[in-house]
């Protein structure tokens, strides 16, 4: 398993296979101004394979398909079943807002997939509407009961928490789904990247992990914390007091947890993104449309996890400027 040179393990890659969304949700995707990866410069369903039988050769296990909304890439079923084919890859999950998951959640669970991540920031419609834009409930609900029978469980939904959209009784709503159904429900803090419109609403209307978990427990009780899985997990994660429901919090500003991060990010147009709150990247692409076989890939993947930064400086005011999340998937 590769280390990093603060000798953390990094074994885990998120690909992203698209820059294109279905919703504009407001802190992610402005309405205005955007440029998507053309077609022919996104990474093909054989380049992504190389990428991830380099990353395997090297000690990666983790993979996760995100995007943009990875579910818009028209040959994601290829995508998924050339990574779980790949041998030592241990666990392939995928993020989605969930809309186009009655007619792929099955396909995507022959393909190889195990487990999704579902984005829900509310279960009022109209509040809905208001932060995602162009989501419907009815939509969304439908892709998870569709996720749920095609087995790819433990169904996890995250939640962004935007002061002043879904901070109040939304999350409540939310908490209270985890009580009700076997979900693992994720609260998440607003991240400022990619200047603008986006990192503007999330410096105005942060909503830090404390104040989440205090409006759930002053609603639905208390919560007793679960143990962690793996120093590296994102999320700290409760359970109600009567053991039902899975709550978590994932804190990258108010509670920082750089020093266990294992990630590596693989953008839409082939770059090592090196941390998700730096612009620091190292072109793969180029490499791989220039006769750059696995050894290639293998040799700027290992130079991309020495590189990885300490932590992001979100504390001096610094953020990646010449990306949003959207085009790096979170």
């Amino acid at each position: 398993m590769p280390r990093d040179r603060f000798g953390r393990e990094i074994d885990y890659l998120r690909l992203s296979v698209i820059d294109h969304c279905n919703l504009r949700c407001v802190y992610c995707m402005p309405l205005r101004g955007l440029s998507f990866v053309p077609s022919p410069e996104l990474l093909t369903p054989a380049e992504i394979e190389t990428v991830a039988r380099s990353a395997v050769a090297v000690g990666f296990r983790k993979f996760r398909l995100t995007g943009g909304e990875p579910t818009l890439r028209g040959d994601l079923l290829e995508i998924t079943a050339r990574v779980a084919g790949v041998d030592g890859v241990a666990d392939i999950a995928m993020t989605t807002n969930g809309i186009l998951l009655p007619r792929l959640a099955r396909p995507l669970r022959e393909a190889g997939l195990r487990r999704l991540n579902i984005h829900v920031d509310s279960l009022h419609p109209e509040r809905l509407k208001k932060l995602m834009r162009f989501a419907s409930l009815e939509e969304m609900e439908a892709g998870i009961a569709a996720a749920e029978e095609a087995g790819l469980l433990p169904i996890k939904i995250n939640c962004t928490v935007t002061r002043d959209y879904n901070d109040d009784e939304d999350v409540v709503e939310l908490a209270r789904r985890a009580l009700e159904r076997d979900w693992h429900v994720r609260f998440i803090e607003l991240m400022p990247l990619g200047g603008g419109e986006t990192a503007h609403v999330a410096l105005s209307q942060f909503v830090p992990s404390a104040e989440t978990r205090r409006r759930i427990e002053a609603a639905l009780g208390p919560l007793l914390p679960l143990p962690r899985e793996s120093a590296a997990d994102e999320a700290v994660n409760f359970r109600f007091a009567d053991g039902r429901g899975v709550v978590g919090f994932i804190s990258p500003v108010s509670q920082p947890y750089c020093g266990s991060c294992n990630r590596m990010r693989l953008t839409a147009d082939g770059k090592f993104h090196l941390c998700l709150l730096n612009d620091d990247e190292l072109d793969v692409k180029q490499a791989l449309r220039s006769g750059g076989g696995r050894a290639q890939v293998e040799e700027i993947l290992l130079k991309a996890v020495g590189a990885k930064p300490t932590g992001h400086r979100l504390e001096e005011g610094v953020s990646t400027r010449t990306r949003s999340m959207f085009q790096i998937g979170g």
